[in-house]
């Protein structure tokens, strides 16, 4: 009889930590699923958007709408208001971009709103806010690479990163 008790605890045991194991394996795996939705800038609605009409100052745009989140870059005749939401199903994976809208406001010579447009993803390429760099056509070559290539004067590459020639 103790024997049979023996496997009968042995056996209880077995099952309570398989209970346990199961339980949190699952706790675990339902925390990876559930993703991660981050919103990041500004969310313009329609009532707020009323607010600033084609025709009104560039104070009511302002004051209605707040600062933009960047100007044009040679004038301040547009203000862009930039919104973007991006997911990621781990917290430790890089955000996947999936939504971005951008409000341009356009100002006529007056500094009244001309015109109000508003750009999504598929009308173009992703605006790269943070590292504030515009993707350009051809090959950067580094200092190496000019050598290599041929195509610049050893000479004139070492006045350029030194102030002067070879003496």
């Amino acid at each position: 009889m103790s024997l049979k008790r023996r496997y009968f605890r042995t056996d209880m045991n077995l099952l309570r930590n398989a209970a346990i194991a199961i339980t949190l394996s699952s706790a675990v795996l339902a925390g990876c699923q559930t993703g991660e939705v981050l919103n990041q800038g500004y969310v313009v609605d329609q009532q707020t958007l009323a607010l600033a009409p084609v025709g009104s100052s560039r104070e009511q745009v302002l004051l209605s709408l707040g600062s933009p989140s960047t100007t044009a870059t040679f004038d301040n005749e547009v203000f862009y208001y930039i919104s973007q939401k991006r997911t990621r199903p781990v917290a430790f994976m890089k955000p996947r971009l999936v939504e971005q809208n951008i409000l341009a406001v356009y100002f006529d010579a007056d500094g009244n709103v001309g015109r109000l447009a508003n750009y999504q993803l598929k009308d173009g390429i992703v605006f790269d806010m943070i590292s504030r760099t515009t993707p350009t056509g051809g090959v950067e070559l580094t200092f190496l690479g000019q050598l290599l290539r041929g195509g610049a004067n050893p000479n004139q590459l070492i006045q350029n990163a030194f102030g002067s020639g070879p003496r």
